[in-house]
């Protein structure tokens, strides 16, 4: 490999953190190290910012906090159905139209906002995302009719798909790769706080206050949001933004790839459950009391908080496994529900906790895709990659939704045998994901050994080659 093609490229987990195998020169040991690679003669040389420990965690926490309220305005529709079709006078067709808008605009804008934030940092896009947001629901609390409504909500999905990847991408400036999923695990785990904080006080508000108080009040949290970003946040300076965006260089990664595959495979089915199939399923097909099918939904959430950390821990720990992590994922997964389809006659409760119990670690194994965003890709377009991974994943979540509805209507009921049926249009999902990503850990393998070959060209007798173990 020639050292013009060696010259500037990012090296992918393990050596970027200095663990000692194949660590291509001197570490550093700061509190939140960006490292960058660049060729200065024939060698790699390494910069690292110091960081102030406690400024970094008061950074996270107030992007976390940003997350949460975006998952609060995310989830504000959820709790408000039945007041929202009594006030603008449509049916379950209509509220669904309104959901369906807001959770598409999320998933469209992922690769334009995360060009943006390759551009205008995090900082910029997080006030740009609160305020949006805040509009949007100031619209929402005025709207007396459904365009005013669908107005609202694309704005809050609009905001909403601003924040994510904004805050991911200060958990990969400003903390160590060793601890980087572990931290986005905590993140996305915190985050979901904002869904708690969404019910009880939101359904209190309306039946207490109204309609138009209740919401103008959750556009008054954005704009506190807004406040607390412009306040206490600290972005690090971009890098130069390239002439153009760099979304063909960052598809071309296979890490990228690799990444999206990954949670598209294990995110779709716990969030097609969750999103809108688990209940029914649950009650019209397994003959659940509706209480007891919301503690199943409710402990499948639980249990995804305490796996996530649990997840973060062993993807950071063990680097060179986390394809492996993924397989039993979605492996896991598939032998959970073929249980449960298969079971003659209605499933037992305990088959169905075991169910919801696997289930609940497809929202943690999804964010190791956006661990293989961060270390095969450079910092400048860290934010086109991280969209990419979220967009493919939320494109089959919403195609997931599709298919399970599409096999219902094929069955023109709602008995076991229907959902049966329409829950087993998750197979080519599963079986697609799964040999992709296998594909792509072979590329992203190739890959690893071309650099390992080029640290010991470019270095020299003193630089050795990195180990050729593979990162995956």
């Amino acid at each position: 490999m020639s050292r013009r093609r060696f010259a500037g490229r990012r090296l992918p987990c393990p050596w970027r953190e200095g663990d000692g195998q194949g660590d291509p020169g001197p570490r550093r040991r700061a509190a939140g190290p960006v490292v960058i690679y660049k060729r200065t003669n024939s060698k790699i040389s390494f910069m690292a910012g110091e960081r102030t420990p406690g400024r970094v965690w008061i950074i996270w926490a107030t992007g976390v906090l940003a997350y949460a309220v975006a998952v609060f305005h995310r989830q504000s529709l959820g709790v408000a159905g039945i007041e929202a079709g009594l006030r603008l006078g449509v049916g379950a067709t209509g509220l669904s139209v309104i959901a369906m808008l807001q959770i598409l605009v999320y998933a469209g804008m992922q690769i334009p906002v995360g060009m943006l934030v390759d551009r205008l940092g995090s900082k910029r896009m997080l006030l740009i995302g609160a305020g949006v947001m805040a509009c949007g629901q100031l619209l929402f609390a005025v709207s007396g009719g459904l365009l005013e409504a669908i107005g609202g909500r694309v704005l809050v999905g609009c905001g909403d798909a601003m924040t994510f990847i904004s805050v991911i991408r200060l958990v990969n400036i400003w903390f160590p790769g060793r601890h980087n999923p572990l931290i986005a695990q905590l993140t996305g785990l915190l985050g979901q706080l904002g869904a708690i904080a969404s019910a009880v006080p939101l359904i209190q508000g309306l039946h207490r206050y109204g309609w138009t108080p209740t919401f103008l009040a959750a556009a008054a949290v954005g704009a506190l949001s807004l406040m607390l970003v412009a306040a206490a946040l600290r972005d690090s300076r971009p890098a130069v933004a390239p002439e153009r965006p760099q979304v063909r260089e960052a598809w071309a990664e296979p890490g990228t790839r690799l990444g999206m595959w990954t949670h598209a495979a294990t995110q779709s089915s716990s969030a097609a459950f969750l999103l809108l199939w688990g209940y029914p399923f649950l009650v019209e097909g397994q003959g659940l009391r509706p209480e007891t099918a919301g503690v199943l939904l409710s402990a499948m959430t639980l249990a995804g908080m305490v796996f996530g950390p649990v997840l973060g821990y062993l993807a950071g720990r063990h680097p060179f496994h986390r394809s492996r992590m993924v397989l039993i994922v979605i492996g896991s997964t598939a032998a959970a529900w073929s249980t449960v389809l298969l079971w003659p006659g209605r499933a037992p409760l305990w088959l169905l906790v075991a169910l919801v119990i696997v289930l609940a670690w497809n929202g943690p194994g999804s964010m190791i895709g956006f661990d293989y965003a961060r270390t095969f890709n450079p910092s400048a377009r860290i934010g086109v990659a991280t969209g990419i991974v979220n967009g493919g994943g939320f494109t089959a979540t919403m195609s997931l939704i599709a298919l399970i509805g599409i096999g219902l209507d094929l069955r023109g009921g709602t008995g076991l045998s229907a959902y049966r049926l329409a829950f087993a249009m998750q197979y080519p999902i599963w079986i697609i994901g799964a040999v992709q990503v296998l594909r792509y850990r072979g590329k992203a393998r190739r890959l690893i050994a071309e650099l390992s070959e080029g640290l010991g060209e470019v270095g020299g007798a003193d630089q050795p080659a990195a180990a050729t173990r593979p990162a995956q």
